[in-house]
Order: C-alpha cells, then sequence, then structure tokens
C-alpha cells in the first residue's frame, strides 16, 4: 500500500509541473530545496483556498477582526515567545563524511524508534546502540540543537543590536497587536483575530513536497476568551474546523483527530488536537493544530514589554484573556486537497486523469471552446459566451488548442468542472431549435447536455 501510496504521489508532483500548478524553486539553477514556487493554477489554486477560508471564519462572523503583522518584528518578540531557546530546536546529527545534516528524530523514525521528547544523550546512546549511519553509510555527529529560525541584520547596524528573524509563525504578530486592535475596534468577549501570511523555518531536512518546506503561508486565529469559558468555546471552534476540511472536499476517513498527549505538549499549550490528514505513501499526518495556548502569550508580552495586556470588560473588571488557536498550513492544505481530488478512471477505453476539485477550489470554473479555431462565426460567438461568463466569474478560461477531445483531457487534468463548446447548432444553421445553445461537459461523469447561453450563468453557480 505505501509503494501504491508513493506512486500516487509521484504522479501527483507531476502532474503539478506539467499544468502548472506547483514548481521547484529556482529550478534552472538546479533548484533549492525546501522551496517551491506557484505557477498560474497554483496561485489561482492557493488564493481559493484563501479566500473561501477567509469567507468561513471571518467574513461570515461577527467576532472576528482581520490583522496583518509585518514579517520582521523586533528580536525581544522572539526572545519573550520561547523561539530563541531550546524550545525551537530540532536535533540535528551531522555525516562526518560530507558534512550532510540530518534531523535526527528522522532518522530513528525510519529505524522504527520514536524520538519524540528524547534528550539529545538518548539519540547519542540509540543511534551507537543501533550502529545507525547517515543515508550513505557514513557515521554520525553527536546530536546537537538546531535553532529553526533564519536570522538576518536590519540596518547598518552591526552586532546582536541589528539583529532580527524571519518569523517562524504568524501567531506573534497577533498577540503583541492585541493591544491595539482592542483598543481600536471595542471588541466583545470572546472575540478572535485572524492572520494569513507568510512563515519562514530553516528545516534541516525538508522533504514530502508541500508538506514540509522552509517558506509557507498560515491561516491562522487566536480566539480570546475568558479563562471559565475556554472549553465551551473550544468544542465550537473544533467543529468549524471540521466543516472548513468537509469545505475542502476531504472525506470524513481521511481525516482523523488526534489527542496530544500531555508529555508532547508545547510549553504553552494545556491541550492540542492535530487534525491528521491520509497522505497517500506516508498516511495519517498534520494537516491543521488547534491548540490552548491559555494566557500564556499575552501574559508574557505584558511582563517583558511593561504594557498591559488586559481586557477591560464595561463593568471595570480585568483580565488576561486566554486564547484558543487553530493553526492551518496553506501548503499542506493544498497536498490534500490534490491527494483527495487525484482520480484515474477509463472513459471511451482509454485511462484518464482528471482532479476532481469542488468547483469552489477549482482554478477554471468552467472553459469556453469553438468547436473548430479555424471558423471565425464558431469563434466570434465562443469569444462572447467567453466575455459574458468571464465578467460573471472571474476564473473562466478560454481554450481552443487542438481537437475538442484533447481539450477535455487537459481540462480533466485541471479540475475543470464543465467545458463549455460553441458549436455549428449553437449558430441555429441546420438545427434552429438549438441556436443559442451550447453543449456542457461535465468533468466527472464525461456527460454532456446542451443549454440556454443565457442559462449558463444559473448552472455554473450550481
Amino acid at each position: 500500500m505505501k509503494e501504491e501510496g508513493n506512486s500516487k504521489m509521484e504522479k501527483i508532483v507531476s502532474l503539478c509541473k506539467r499544468r502548472g500548478f506547483v514548481f521547484q524553486g529556482s529550478e534552472i539553477y538546479g533548484g533549492l530545496k525546501g522551496t517551491w514556487d506557484h505557477g498560474p493554477l497554483g496561485v489561482a489554486l492557493n488564493n481559493n483556498i484563501k479566500r473561501e477560508w477567509w469567507k468561513l471564519f471571518v467574513d461570515s462572523r461577527e467576532d472576528m477582526y482581520g490583522l496583518d503583522a509585518a514579517i520582521i518584528m523586533n528580536a525581544k518578540t522572539w526572545d519573550v515567545s520561547g523561539h530563541t531557546g531550546s524550545g525551537f530546536c530540532d536535533p540535528l546529527v551531522e555525516d562526518s563524511e560530507t558534512g550532510e545534516r540530518f534531523r535526527a528524530d528522522h532518522l530513528l523514525k525510519d529505524h522504527g524508534i520514536d524520538a519524540e521528547g528524547m534528550l539529545l544523550e538518548e539519540i547519542d546512546g540509540i543511534i551507537a546502540e543501533k550502529g545507525i549511519k547517515s543515508p550513505k553509510g557514513n557515521t554520525l555527529s553527536p546530536a546537537r540543537q538546531f535553532n529553526l529560525m533564519f536570522e538576518s541584520r536590519i540596518g547598518a547596524t552591526a552586532g546582536d543590536e541589528g539583529k532580527v528573524y524571519l518569523r517562524p509563525e504568524t501567531a506573534q504578530g497577533i498577540f503583541v497587536n492585541f493591544k491595539n486592535v482592542v483598543d481600536a475596534m471595542s471588541p466583545k468577549m470572546p472575540f478572535g483575530i485572524a492572520q494569513i501570511g507568510k512563515a519562514f523555518r530553516n528545516e534541516i531536512a525538508p522533504r514530502e513536497f508541500l508538506f514540509r518546506v522552509r517558506e509557507f503561508e498560515q491561516m491562522e486565529i487566536e480566539y480570546f476568551v475568558k479563562e471559565e469559558h475556554w472549553e465551551e468555546e473550544y468544542e465550537k471552534l473544533r467543529k468549524d474546523i471540521q466543516v472548513w476540511h468537509k469545505h475542502l472536499g476531504l472525506r470524513d476517513e481521511n481525516i482523523r483527530e488526534y489527542e496530544v498527549p500531555d508529555n508532547d505538549l508545547a510549553h504553552y499549550s494545556k491541550r492540542t488536537i492535530d487534525f491528521e490528514y491520509n497522505y497517500p505513501g506516508k498516511g495519517f499526518d498534520e494537516l491543521a493544530g488547534f491548540a490552548y495556548r491559555t494566557d500564556h502569550d499575552l501574559k508574557s508580552h505584558m511582563e517583558a514589554s511593561g504594557v498591559s495586556q488586559e481586557y477591560i470588560e464595561p463593568d471595570g473588571s480585568r483580565y488576561i484573556p486566554h486564547v484558543l488557536e487553530p493553526s492551518f498550513g496553506i501548503g499542506r492544505a493544498i497536498t490534500a486537497v490534490l491527494c483527495e481530488a487525484y482520480t484515474e478512471d477509463e472513459m471511451g477505453g482509454d485511462t484518464r486523469t482528471y482532479l476532481k476539485l469542488p468547483a469552489h477550489l477549482a482554478p477554471y470554473r468552467a472553459a469556453v471552446s469553438p468547436l473548430l479555431k479555424n471558423k471565425p462565426q464558431l469563434v466570434e460567438k465562443a469569444r462572447e459566451v467567453f466575455t459574458m461568463l468571464k465578467k460573471e466569474f472571474g476564473n473562466i478560461a478560454w481554450d481552443d488548442n487542438g481537437n475538442v477531445g484533447k481539450r477535455y483531457r487537459r481540462q480533466d487534468e485541471i479540475g475543470t468542472p464543465a467545458c463549455i463548446v460553441i458549436d455549428f447548432d449553437t449558430l441555429g444553421d441546420e438545427k434552429p431549435e438549438h441556436k443559442d445553445t451550447v453543449t456542457v461537459r461535465d468533468r466527472d461523469t464525461g456527460e454532456q447536455e446542451r443549454f440556454k447561453i443565457e442559462d449558463l450563468v444559473a448552472k455554473l453557480s450550481e
């Protein structure tokens, strides 16, 4: 089953490049490990996911406020949050011959050993006892902690005074703006602050396509509650996350909730659920996380900055809110959506590949074609239909490349739900009763129906 899953994943990665979803970063120079570029269709899918997430978690609610914080923040932020300490490090070992670096816990996992929570000395002991070597068969250095933040310098200042970091998460930008949002918007408790943005982690061993990368995008909420209400609000948001995964088109059997045990919780968390997806060839692994962060972050920033982070109720009572954090990685969401949508079947005696994407996520809602591109009257009419639908939906494709059969296969592979063909019947030359009607082909079934042009907007809106 694992080999079958790996084969499916390889096919998905190949399709992503061939059809313009995802390219290797800096590919013409040999690439840069852990970086990926979104092509034209990848940008569309990425934007659709972000738009739908924002609609569900922000626009449709009265208790959510948007934020877009800076990527580079005052370095004290990361000292206070704990990111400069050992809590944001991975265990690293080096190949003694080549100098290549590897995550020690990943090497142990490849040998069936769970290194979660192990001390460096314990890792070294197991490597020695089991005789574990590097992937090239060489001995390994002792394990050491490796901080995952990218370090940089700001301005012309030398030394630690000019040291800054690329943010490893979007959450801290929300916490340091908590008071600003409260002062500006006067929100009633409970309420949330949502943000979509880039984050950066210097992964020792980036791998598995978009799953573990060095530059990624997060969709994140910090939801502020009274301490005594956290469990009630936690269950509400938990159900919202379940609704979100259904909205992505992910089947229930491919999603599970993993209750993170107490000994594996992050230092700030009192409870965390990992929502896991069954990735082909990999099995269940994290898709999204949902943590109860208590009042740790706001309290820490208040103590370090001297600026009050208390919320003041209308009756004058004051307290530091507790925080619930649903966190979603867009790259992992895209990977799960593509894995769920990738389908092979037989049509017309041939094997067909298509992406069974939900219409609200598909890069194109529909593709419009003239039956023959060398017939001006067909092209002119097709352009009229295309312009009408483009104005209504925006994401409509024009496709006159190759014969109709090839167009269907191409649009199937990129997940376009419907192909609309303008033929001679549309012009009413031979069948007046078909005048101003078009053929609409369904991606999933391959079935074709005729619809009046005036009904197309309603059809595509279903």
